[in-house]
C-alpha cells in the first residue's frame, strides 16, 4: 500500500496457480504498463480469503480478472475507449452470436495491452483458479458446480492486430467460415491463457491442425485417406481409458 501511486484508489490483487503464470498473465498487462501496484496470491487459501475480506486500510480489494475493472484513466483515454466500443460494437455481436451459450457477452476490454483477448468472469462467480481448485476436491458438492462456476465474458483487445484484422473480415462477410473458425480459436486459446481448462481438447487440437494446414498451403482434405475405419472414434475409446478418467474422477 505504501507504494502505491496517488492514483490508484483501490488495491488490485490476481489469483492463480503459481508466482510465474498470475505474473505473466493477461489480466496485470494494463495495471503493470500504468504502474500500479498489483498482489499476487497463489495460495489456495486466498481464495477464500479474499472472498471475506473486502477492504484493506481504506482500500476496497478489486480483483483484475473480474468483470468491471475500472482503473484511473485521463479524459483522452476515456474518449478513445469509447469510441473503440461504438466501432466494434458489430464485431462483439457477430462474436457472440458464434460462441452462444459458450459466454455470458463479448465486450471491448480496457484491460489488454499485448493480448488479443481473455476470459474475465462475473463479480459474484469462482475464478478460474477457484474453479480449478474446487474441481481438484475429491469430496466436492457438485450441485454447487452449476451455479457457482464461473460465468464467463470475453473481452477482447480492440488496438490489437488479430482483432483489427478480425473486424475487417467480418466488415467484408460475417458468414465466412474463416471468421467462425478464428472466433472458436480466440475464445478456446483465450481460455487457457485465463487459467480455464478446455471441455474438449481434441476439437482444439482439430482447429489448429487445420489452421496450420492453412499456413502451409495443404489442402484441408489431404490427410482424409489416413482415416481407418478400424481406428475406435472418441466414443469406442478402449475400456481402461474409461477406468482411467474415473480414478481421476474420484481423486
Amino acid at each position: 500500500v505504501a507504494r502505491m501511486k496517488e492514483n490508484q484508489q483501490d488495491i488490485y490483487y490476481i489469483t492463480g496457480e503459481s508466482k510465474d503464470l498470475v505474473k505473466q498473465s493477461a489480466f496485470v498487462e494494463r495495471v503493470k504498463k500504468s504502474g500500479f501496484e498489483v498482489l499476487y496470491l497463489v495460495d489456495p487459501m486466498d481464495e477464500y480469503m479474499v472472498n471475506q475480506l473486502k477492504e484493506y486500510d481504506g482500500k476496497k480489494l478489486v480483483s483484475v480478472t473480474k468483470e468491471g475493472l475500472e482503473l484511473p484513466e485521463d479524459e483522452e483515454e476515456k474518449k478513445a475507449y469509447e469510441e473503440d466500443k461504438a466501432k466494434f460494437e458489430g464485431l462483439c455481436k457477430v462474436m457472440k452470436d458464434v460462441l452462444g451459450t459458450k459466454v455470458e457477452k463479448v465486450t471491448v476490454s480496457n484491460r489488454l495491452v499485448s493480448s488479443p483477448a481473455c476470459i474475465v468472469t462475473g463479480q459474484h462467480g469462482w475464478t478460474a483458479n477457484m474453479e480449478r481448485i474446487m474441481k481438484a476436491q475429491a469430496l466436492r458438492d457438485t450441485s454447487t458446480m452449476g451455479y457457482m462456476a464461473a460465468k464467463k465474458h470475453l473481452e477482447i483487445n480492440p488496438k490489437h492486430s488479430i482483432i483489427v484484422a478480425l473486424y475487417e473480415k467480418v466488415q467484408e462477410d460475417e458468414n465466412d467460415r474463416a471468421v467462425k473458425d478464428l472466433v472458436m480459436l480466440l475464445h478456446e486459446t483465450s481460455l487457457l491463457t485465463s487459467g480455464f481448462s478446455l471441455e474438449d481438447p481434441q476439437v482444439h487440437a482439430a482447429r489448429i491442425h487445420r489452421m496450420i494446414k492453412l499456413g502451409l498451403g495443404v489442402d484441408e482434405e489431404a490427410d482424409a485417406s489416413l482415416e481407418s475405419e478400424d481406428m475406435p472414434g472418441l466414443e469406442d475409446a478402449p475400456a481402461e481409458v474409461d477406468e482411467a478418467s474415473q480414478m481421476e474422477e474420484v481423486d
